[in-house]
């Protein structure tokens, strides 16, 4: 099982991540300025108010003037419904902006993931790589959908707060900013605390989704090993991990709003005892202290919103970072130069010329997943044009691993492989893999219709020539006595299919792509005898003319291969036709005689 990452490995926030993840908005930096205009003529008309309110109550109530109030409580009440419609389209416009954005940063993960070779995938558990590409970047979308935008927002209406307030009464702001340090000093206790606290909750919702997806994926083990009580124990740990990691959050927030409230009440304390005495001593209006008042609840309403926002700011930071990550892995097999005339069409007519087999050849192939532990050694390996050669030996003796190479799984380190005399690596992935149709011994199939599996939704392939794929191989049987036929669901990984439906489907979809190079792995040993029979005159069809390359451990399934290759521990070990080997009396006669008897 893989292990979870490492938290210490967890990327922080940094100015390169900020200004890079703000490079997402380019595409829609109008609407970003819009946006942010908005934003500050709401802050603007926010703060007018408390100034409208001191105006209604010293002109007009005091002075009895009740057509000046109905016209004040009409003005504020205009001034309110236009605050209200640009929230309104604020709130509407930031959150488009934060979704258009987030799909930007999926459709580039997601297309950088695709490229990647499967060798970083042997070393990076998959619940790791959903958690960054589905939990990470939802919680960017927090910062662009709200947190960018409103820490500006809501600055900038702190600092128009604080001018009106020194145009109106200086005395009177400096009571209210004498709390200013220690408010600061709050958040930046609370600040550190919160952000070590989110920190803690990725990571364990990291571990959280790499052991489900582990264990969901591994299930049938589970039962098997009778582990359903020691795994429960495991996640129960895990479970436990990441609700600790939410109290932290949730203990933060639970201290430092209440002590932002004790501040406020004790500002407010002193600013109504400072201006009642001066209204008693008929040097301030009662309008002011009221307007005064209104302030005080607008000054530490923003302050509250910067710190959570810059909270959610920094949890934002450090998701990028771990997105970044990602797209940073340039773990890419290098992209050759694609050649004309060589990859095969894909579609109702194929010309017959294209269904002829090219030439393989190995030449002086090494190969190691780690450095140096070679799998493969000094392979020399020649493939005639429309030849079929059995690749034999025990397990991990390296016939996967040539199947691997030849389709660039992965990166030979030493010697060359060559279709039809060019070397691979001078062919772009398409053209190469266009090339190699591969059937495994472990079929995977999508969730959706048998339709959809076997062209891989290619709309260019008609119904008409997947029956008669279908046909070839001996699955339209089967799949027309199912619900819906072709369009029968077959849910996720094919489930509800046997494993030798499954690989009839296998091989009705390659037959659909016709490729001009044909892999077996062990393709038929989920097949049961009378299928296999079914399926055999199909497969000699399909296989005449074209270069086959097949990896078998029942040895009466390769008799009449062109060549067979006896593999081992990485190296060839012999060459020749069933009954050249039979005659040599070598490790192949060994294994026959094994299995015959």
């Amino acid at each position: 099982m893989s292990k979870p990452e490492n938290p210490n490995s967890t990327a922080k926030f940094s100015k390169g991540t900020a200004s890079r993840l703000v490079s997402y908005t380019k595409p829609y930096r109008k609407w970003f300025l819009t946006a942010i205009s908005l934003t500050v003529i709401g802050a603007l008309l926010m703060a007018v108010r408390p100034i409208l309110v001191e105006f209604l109550l010293d002109n007009y109530v005091v002075a009895g003037d009740i057509s000046g109030v109905r016209m004040m409580v009409m003005v504020i009440l205009i001034v309110l419904i236009i605050h209200s419609l640009l929230v309104y389209a604020n709130t509407y416009l930031t959150n488009w902006l934060g979704q258009s954005v987030i799909r930007d940063i999926r459709d580039q993960i997601f297309r950088h993931i695709l490229k990647l070779r499967l060798s970083y995938f042997d070393k990076t558990p998959i619940g790791m790589l959903q958690t960054r590409t589905i939990n990470d970047i939802e919680t960017l979308n927090k910062v662009f959908s709200s947190v960018l935008v409103r820490l500006l927002g809501e600055s900038f209406l702190l600092v128009s707060i604080v001018g009106f307030m020194l145009w109106r009464d200086w005395r009177l702001t400096l009571i209210i900013l004498t709390s200013v340090p220690v408010m600061i000093l709050v958040t930046y206790i609370f600040r550190n605390y919160i952000k070590v606290a989110f920190q803690s909750v990725r990571e364990s919702v990291s571990k959280m989704n790499t052991f489900l997806q582990e264990h969901i994926t591994g299930m049938p083990i589970v039962h098997i090993f009778n582990r359903e009580k020691l795994e429960a124990e495991k996640f129960d740990a895990i479970n436990k991990d990441l609700k600790k990691a939410h109290l932290k959050t949730v203990l933060a927030f639970s201290i430092f709003f209440p002590v932002v409230e004790i501040i406020s009440a004790t500002a407010l304390a002193l600013l109504v005892w400072y201006g009642a005495s001066r209204i008693m001593g008929g040097a301030m209006d009662f309008g002011k202290l009221t307007a005064f008042v209104m302030f005080l609840n607008m000054f530490f309403r923003p302050i509250r919103l910067i710190a959570d926002n810059f909270n959610n700011l920094q949890l934002g930071m450090v998701s990028a970072s771990r997105v970044f990550e990602i797209l940073d892995t340039q773990a890419f097999i290098d992209e050759g130069k694609a050649e004309e005339g060589i990859k095969t069409p894909i579609g109702n007519d194929v010309p017959v010329e294209k269904q002829k087999g090219i030439s393989v050849s190995f030449q002086q192939v090494s190969f190691a997943y780690i450095d140096e532990e070679w799998v493969l050694q000094d392979i020399n390996l020649e493939v005639k044009p429309g030849n079929t050669v059995a690749l034999v030996g025990s397990t991990g003796s390296g016939k996967s691993t040539i199947i691997n190479l030849l389709s660039r799984f992965y990166q030979i380190q030493k010697g060359k492989i060559l279709l039809g005399g060019k070397d691979i690596e001078s062919l772009s992935l398409e053209s190469l893999r266009s090339m190699i149709g591969v059937v495994l011994q472990d079929v995977f199939l999508f969730s959706g219709s048998i339709y959809d599996n076997i062209t891989l939704n290619n709309p260019e392939i008609s119904r008409e020539r997947v029956e008669e794929a279908a046909k070839q191989v001996g699955a339209h049987g089967f799949i027309s006595n199912l619900p819906g036929k072709y369009d029968y669901n077959v849910q996720e990984r094919g489930a509800t299919l046997s494993l030798g439906q499954r690989q009839l489907i296998a091989f009705a979809r390659v037959m659909i792509y016709d490729p001009q190079i044909l892999v077996l792995d062990e393709a038929t040993a989920n097949i049961d005898t009378e299928s296999e029979e079914v399926i055999q005159q199909a497969l000699d069809a399909v296989m005449t003319g074209r270069t086959s390359i097949v990896i078998a451990h029942r040895l009466s399934t390769i008799q009449q291969a062109d060549q067979i290759v006896v593999l081992h521990k990485g190296r060839i070990q012999e060459t020749g036709t069933h009954q050249e080997l039979l005659a040599n009396k070598g490790a192949y006669f060994r294994l026959h005689e094994l299995q015959m008897a």
